[in-house]
């Protein structure tokens, strides 16, 4: 099968390592779904893991954990798909990616996709949707039926994948209030198209910014950019009892001790960590990617797709990386077997 990698012993600190390589077809065994892989979608794991070492075993290492496609083949234990089921999920980071032709992912960690969006569109959903709603329902344990209503969320990094679906779900499934941070005209009117009441600048300091607009403090703060910068701000402005929530690792020990006068509390979302661990509870990303794609097809959330590459080259995956890494993309950046027309690769916005 075709895949897209980086080849072994090579390093990957550099995109330019991205390769087309010829593998192997995976096997579906136990609760494996094989799939045909339609459409991808480039995070910010994904330039982590591009750096890391090559692997022990020499094998060429395939990135990527964002996929729609189609299921052409099932282990023995797989109970939930068939042959034919259009799925979208987020892999396991212990894992071959899913920057190839063919992908094998369990079945607790898919879900049927949207039945209302394209491959395309699908893509950009699973890994930011999972750690918008992990981080939101599961970590700060906000409310799913609406008994937090009125409450206060700050997104500090509003605009790329995973703010664009913490905004969305927040305000239309939590029924708060959402201020979101955003630096450039396109990524504030993107947050406030997403649902988020006030846009506030994350380069400027946040607290006279929010006390300007009779905001002293907020009950919850989901961070997803630079944890040490923030984190001091972030205590200033979590109320009491309030809770707050951390995307991206700390460089060095938080002093948690500014939360103590507060009694707030301090979470940390991983998105891979039920995969990583293979914890007991590995199929609430089924449920929650089922809940998402019930919501995208009543209307009620959006894709996030809005950079889409139309091919599954090594070349194409060049660009995305480099994108990404670069920063200033809005929303998620997609490769398609075949790109959805509603996007554009002149969809290159502002953070």
């Amino acid at each position: 099968m075709k895949a897209i990698g980086i080849p072994a012993g090579s390093s990957g600190h550099d995109a330019a390592a991205l390769a087309d390589l010829e593998l192997a077809a995976p096997v579906a065994r136990g609760q494996d779904i094989l799939v045909s892989v339609q459409a991808v979608s480039v995070n910010p794991i994904d330039i982590k893991m591009r750096g890391a070492r090559p692997q022990a075993d020499g094998r060429p290492r395939i990135l990527g954990w964002d996929a729609a496609g189609i299921v052409i083949d099932t282990g023995p234990e797989v109970t939930l798909f068939a042959p034919g089921d259009r799925v979208y999920y987020a892999g396991s980071i212990t894992r071959t990616g899913s920057n190839a032709e063919l992908h094998l992912a369990d079945q607790r960690l898919v879900a049927r996709m949207p039945a209302s969006l394209d491959f395309a569109q699908a893509a950009a959903l699973p890994v930011a949707s999972l750690a918008a709603w992990e981080a939101l329902f599961e970590r700060m344990h906000i409310s799913t039926t609406g008994s937090d209503a009125g409450k206060t969320l700050l997104v500090i990094g509003g605009a790329g994948g995973v703010g664009s679906m913490a905004i969305q779900l927040a305000s239309i499934v939590g029924r708060l209030r959402v201020i979101a941070t955003a630096s450039r005209p396109a990524s504030q009117a993107w947050c406030s198209e997403l649902g988020a009441e006030l846009i506030i600048d994350h380069r400027t300091d946040l607290v006279p910014q929010l006390a300007g607009k009779d905001i002293p403090g907020v009950d919850y703060i989901l961070c997803l950019s630079d944890t040490d910068r923030y984190f001091s701000t972030m205590a200033r402005l979590i109320k009491p009892h309030g809770h707050i929530c951390a995307l991206v690792e700390s460089a060095s020990p938080l002093p948690m001790n500014e939360l103590r006068g507060k009694s707030a509390s301090f979470s940390w979302e991983g998105m891979f960590t039920r995969s990583l661990h293979a914890t007991p509870d590995m199929i609430e990303q089924h449920r929650i990617l089922e809940r998402v794609a019930a919501l995208v097809d009543a209307g009620r959330l959006r894709s996030t797709t809005q950079v889409c590459l139309d091919g599954m080259t090594a070349d194409n995956l060049r660009k995305a990386h480099a994108l990404v890494e670069d920063g200033g993309v809005i929303g998620k950046v997609v490769l398609a077997r075949q790109a959805c027309a509603s996007c554009s690769t002149t969809q290159i916005l502002e953070n």
